[in-house]
């Protein structure tokens, strides 16, 4: 039993570690990177559709990310949808291809970005903290009914607060690497 809770908790906190990771994808770093249009819905005939389904996403270089649709007839739509995506991105076409240009980032917007960043690290913290607090919960509930002795109930406790500091670690080490890649000129 204290087996199977552990397991859990060490799922779940991993889960937290790759939400934090997928929101660190779409922060826009001073390179081009196809993660940044992730989300980004394309209206296909009438149906929301994700981008990466319409097109092939390329980065030819750091600076730019290409998209080449499937289908013509969509390159307006697909701009458009860039554009109603507020990422601050101009896409441009050549009638087969879309270019987009990934601006430098300015020193204040590197700085606005290393905030967000640290906001969601704060966010991934916080739900590993809650996971741990409910997992420990789940311990004291298990020991009540008398599934597990008070002795094993606090070993696993301590392991529960071994796998939170390893994942706030591990959180603490994404976010070093991050800030380094915003702050990178």
């Amino acid at each position: 039993m204290v087996k199977d809770i552990l397991k859990i908790t060490k799922d779940r906190m991993i889960k937290a570690v790759e939400h934090l990771t997928a929101e660190f994808v779409k922060v826009r770093t001073g390179k081009a990177s196809v993660g940044l249009l992730e989300g980004i819905k394309v209206d296909y005939y009438g149906n929301p559709t994700p981008l990466n389904q319409v097109g092939n996403l390329n980065t030819p270089d750091i600076h730019t990310i290409t998209v080449q649709p499937w289908d013509k007839t969509v390159i307006p739509f697909i701009e458009k949808a860039i554009l109603n995506a507020n990422l601050g991105l101009n896409p441009a076409n050549d009638g087969t291809i879309i270019r987009i240009p990934i601006p430098p980032l300015n020193e204040e917007r590197r700085k606005e970005l290393v905030k967000l960043v640290k906001k969601l690290t704060e966010d991934a913290r916080i739900s590993i903290r809650n996971i741990r607090r409910d997992e420990i919960e789940k311990l004291k509930k298990t020991e009540k009914e008398d599934h597990i002795s008070e002795d094993e109930r606090k070993h696993a406790e301590t392991e529960v607060q071994k796998l939170t500091d390893n994942y706030i670690k591990e959180i603490d080490a994404l976010l070093q690497k991050k800030e380094k890649e915003i702050m990178e000129v």
